[in-house]
């Protein structure tokens, strides 16, 4: 059996065969460390998606918060329930996309034991992220949003799952952020090896004249 190639076929490609001829129904993972390590990775995120709908569940159940508007609209103070919300809901958002992830390179025959920390991480570092987003949404740092529209309980949600989901993209925006307010970091000071002759000749002209 020729193995496919991820690059040709894509993440969620037209064809639902997987490579697979009519009739090969049997796993391409054989070996027991493999289908161990599979299970093993189905559960954690299984475990995670059921901590994350429950968290939901509970904030959702509780009384409704609201923020503590600063005086002259500003930024405000977030409850408890806020944060809560966001980290829930960016661990949901991740662990969703970890499972895209696993049963997509499962079926296409790309799973590999070193995806394995990717998988393991992906919902907490979007949790995290999910909840940053939404402390600094409330500060006023982020433009995107008015601060006091993080009052709202479902915005919170809604932008914090999409966080954990699009988790990559919140990285290179809050990088854009960063490089706002400190600067873009210091090119290397260090020359290229190939560059240095270059570099040499030009210093050595430019003493002349």
């Amino acid at each position: 059996m020729a193995k496919t190639s991820a690059s040709s076929e894509g993440f969620s490609p037209a064809d639902f065969t997987d490579g697979r001829k009519p009739g090969d129904w049997k796993s391409r993972y054989p070996d027991v460390v493999a289908e161990k390590a599979i299970r093993f990775e189905q559960w954690y995120l299984a475990l995670h998606l059921a901590m994350g709908i429950l968290f939901v569940a509970i904030v959702y159940s509780s009384e409704r918060p609201k923020a503590c508007v600063a005086e002259g609209g500003g930024p405000i103070s977030l409850q408890w329930q806020h944060l809560l919300l966001a980290w829930s809901a960016g661990l949901l958002g991740g662990t969703l996309f970890a499972i895209k992830w696993l049963y997509h390179s499962v079926a296409k025959w790309n799973w590999n034991a070193d995806r394995f920390l990717w998988r393991w991480f992906t919902p907490h570092v979007s949790a995290v992220l999910a909840a940053a987003f939404v402390i600094l949404g409330g500060s006023g740092i982020l433009a995107i949003f008015d601060a006091r529209a993080f009052q709202s309980i479902d915005l919170c949600f809604g932008l914090a799952f999409l966080v954990g989901y699009f988790s990559d993209s919140a990285i290179a925006k809050l990088t854009e952020i960063a490089e706002t307010l400190f600067g873009p970091s210091r090119p290397n000071r260090n020359p290229r090896v190939e560059d240095q002759p270059k570099n040499l000749l030009s210093a050595r002209r430019q003493k002349k004249t």
